[in-house]
């Protein structure tokens, strides 16, 4: 009976690690992409950023997730591909302090 369940949970492992760690094989950048996006919802509700501006400012957070998305697809991140995603993720980062911080506001 415990071979059962040692074949059982081998099975299960083999199964599931490869998910967990492709899911997880980007934090920083996963982390980054979030806090951009706490930026944006304060820039919203904050009145800093009009309705057009951070629909904008979505659709470039979109594709650097595409990116992401693509880069993983293989299963594996490599340094090119990472260092492709952290410098989009640089240049949007510089488009929503530039947006937060121009003359315009939301009404």
């Amino acid at each position: 009976m415990k071979f059962v369940n040692f074949v059982t949970a081998a099975a299960f492992a083999a199964f599931t690690l490869p998910a967990l760690s492709q899911t997880s094989s980007t934090p920083r950048i996963d982390q980054r992409q979030a806090s951009e996006e706490r930026r944006i919802e304060q820039g919203e509700k904050s009145g800093a950023l009009t309705n057009k501006e951070a629909a904008r400012l979505e659709k470039g957070q979109a594709r650097v997730q595409k990116m992401e998305n693509k880069a993983l697809a293989d299963g594996k991140v490599t340094a090119k591909e990472r260092a492709r995603l952290e410098k989009a993720q640089y240049r949007q980062s510089k488009k929503i302090y530039r947006e937060k911080h121009d003359k315009q506001t939301a009404k």
